[in-house]
């Protein structure tokens, strides 16, 4: 309603083609992937080969959402100059709803005496909205001029330093959670190697 839309009629041809398009088939491809370096990869080293190779392509996919994110502003950019109050009432609903699921699943974690490099990530990983994705579907439904393209322009603008703030936050606070499992082996091995080695 804020965008002046009241009856939207949704293409379902082109909403399945879209889901095809943007989920199918690069959750297809990332498996043959995975699964082509995994059995050229040398014996024991097939989840190196795969961080590897991860790591080389990650850049381009991000040069590829910030190419589409500057094309959504190119085309968006005179609604969201001339209409401020609008951005900003599309902006609070999901600025509440970022940090309000954080705060809950953040919090669940923490009287639950989860690990940090597990409730972190997790609360995190609740948090995003999957712009990317909304973008993406946004564009091949409704086109780059369309109020959907601007919501996810928006959502865009809001969770980049709404997530920046919340991995500071989490970062700062890890000392109230308690020790990985890991982390907690790794300190009694090294006591025992430090009791071993004393007369």
């Amino acid at each position: 309603m804020l965008l002046g839309v009241t009856d939207l009629q949704v293409p379902w041809a082109t909403l399945l083609l879209s889901v095809v398009l943007y989920v199918v088939i690069p959750l297809a491809a990332g498996a043959m992937t995975r699964a082509m370096l995994m059995r050229r990869a040398n014996a024991g080293q097939g989840d190196a080969t795969v961080t590897h190779f991860t790591s080389r392509v990650k850049p381009f996919s991000i040069l590829g959402l910030l190419a589409t994110v500057v094309l959504l502003f190119g085309f968006q950019g005179q609604v969201i100059v001339e209409r401020p109050l609008l951005i900003a009432l599309i902006a609070s609903p999901l600025l509440i709803q970022s940090y309000g699921i954080f705060i809950i699943a953040y919090a669940a974690a923490w009287l639950w005496r989860v690990s940090h490099n597990i409730a972190a990530p997790c609360a995190l990983i609740g948090t995003s909205n999957f712009f990317e994705l909304a973008v993406a579907v946004a564009i091949g439904l409704f086109g780059l001029n369309s109020g959907a393209a601007l919501v996810t322009v928006v959502g865009v603008l809001v969770e980049v330093p709404v997530m920046l703030s919340l991995v500071a936050f989490a970062n700062r606070t890890r000392r109230h959670f308690p020790a990985s499992e890991e982390s907690t082996l790794d300190t009694v091995s090294t006591s025992v190697r430090h009791g071993d080695a004393q007369p």
